[in-house]
C-alpha cells in the first residue's frame, strides 16, 4: 500500500470526541490550500456512521459553506434526527474556527427488497491503454511554475484515466460530456461503511468542471473562479472501489455563474452504483497579466 492510500484511509477515519462528536484531519487530500470538498463530505459520512448501525447510506445532501482550513483539524457535530423502522437520518455540521464549513443530511436505510431497472451504462473507452493521472502530469510538468511543481507531482490516492482528457493551458470547447474510470486499489478488503466513504470522496474529482468543457476555459489560465457550493449523492449498489470504475458527467446547464452538473457511477459489469449531482460557482474572471 503506498502513502497515499495510507494518508487517504487515516482522512476517512475520524476520531470520536464525545457521544456524537468526532474530528477529522484537515490536510492530505487533494488540494493544499484549502480542503479538497469530497473530504469534508467523506468525513462527515465517516462520522455519521459511527451513529448508525446495520445500515447503508442511501443518499446525502450537503452544502459547502466557506473553505476549508487545511492547517487544522475539522469538527463534526452529528444530530441524531430520527432513527425509525426503516430509516435512519442524521444531520451533520463540519465546523472550523467557530464556522460552519459545510453542513449535510444523510439518510440510511434497511435491506428490503423491490422492483429494480436502471439506465445502462453509456458506451466508453475502457480503462486499459488510456493514460494515468501521473502520465498526464508528465506531459505538461514543465509547463508548471517551478514553486508549483513539487505540489502538483504529489501522489494522489485514487487512480484516475479520463477518457477524453483537455489541454489545461490551450483548451478548445468540448462536448459536456465527460468519462473517467477511477479505483483505488487499497479499498480492498474495507467495510461496506468505507467503501461508501472512498466513492464519495472521489465523486467531487471532475465533476464541476464539467461545466467549463462548452466554454473551453480552464482554472489554470486564471479565467475562472470555481468553488463547489453543494452535493448530493445516491448509493444504489455495493461498492467495491478496488475494481474500476467510470465516471460518466455531464453539465446540462450553465448560467449566472453557476454550472449545474450530473454524474453516474457504474462499476466495470454495468451495474448503477451511485448517482451524484453537484452546482457550483464558475465566475469569469479577467486573464492574469
Amino acid at each position: 500500500m503506498s502513502d497515499a492510500h495510507d494518508i487517504l484511509l487515516n482522512l476517512l477515519e475520524v476520531e470520536r470526541l464525545e457521544v456524537d462528536l468526532f474530528r477529522g484531519l484537515g490536510n492530505g487530500g487533494e488540494t493544499p490550500t484549502r480542503i479538497f470538498g469530497g473530504q469534508v463530505i467523506a468525513q462527515a459520512l465517516a462520522a455519521a456512521y459511527q451513529t448508525v448501525d446495520e445500515r447503508l447510506c442511501h443518499s446525502l445532501h450537503a452544502y459547502f459553506i466557506r473553505p476549508g482550513d487545511p492547517k487544522i483539524p475539522v469538527i463534526y457535530q452529528v444530530d441524531r434526527a430520527r432513527d425509525g423502522g426503516s430509516f435512519t437520518t442524521r444531520r451533520v455540521i463540519a465546523v472550523q474556527h467557530g464556522k460552519q464549513i459545510l453542513n449535510m443530511s444523510c439518510s440510511f436505510h434497511v435491506d428490503e427488497d423491490g422492483w429494480e431497472h436502471q439506465h445502462p451504462m453509456p458506451d466508453a473507452d475502457g480503462p486499459d491503454g488510456l493514460k494515468d493521472r501521473t502520465e498526464l502530469q508528465d506531459e505538461i510538468v514543465d509547463r508548471i511554475p517551478e514553486k508549483f511543481r513539487k505540489e502538483f507531482l504529489r501522489q494522489r490516492p485514487i487512480d484516475i484515466r479520463e477518457v477524453a482528457p483537455r489541454d489545461f493551458f490551450e483548451p478548445t470547447k468540448m462536448d459536456d460530456v465527460n468519462h473517467l474510470w477511477f479505483r483505488m486499489s487499497a479499498a480492498a478488503g474495507s467495510s461496506p461503511q468505507m467503501q461508501h466513504c472512498l466513492l464519495a470522496y472521489a465523486s467531487d474529482m471532475n465533476l464541476l468542471g464539467s461545466s467549463l468543457r462548452p466554454h473551453g476555459v480552464t482554472w489554470v489560465k486564471g479565467e475562472v473562479m470555481m468553488a463547489s457550493l453543494d452535493h448530493a449523492m445516491w448509493f444504489h449498489a455495493p461498492a467495491q472501489f478496488q475494481d474500476w470504475h467510470l465516471y460518466t458527467m455531464d453539465s446540462p446547464w450553465s448560467g449566472g455563474a453557476r454550472g449545474f452538473n450530473r454524474g453516474a457511477i457504474y462499476d466495470r459489469h454495468g451495474t448503477l452504483i451511485a448517482s451524484t449531482a453537484q452546482e457550483g460557482l464558475i465566475r469569469p474572471l479577467k486573464p492574469r497579466d
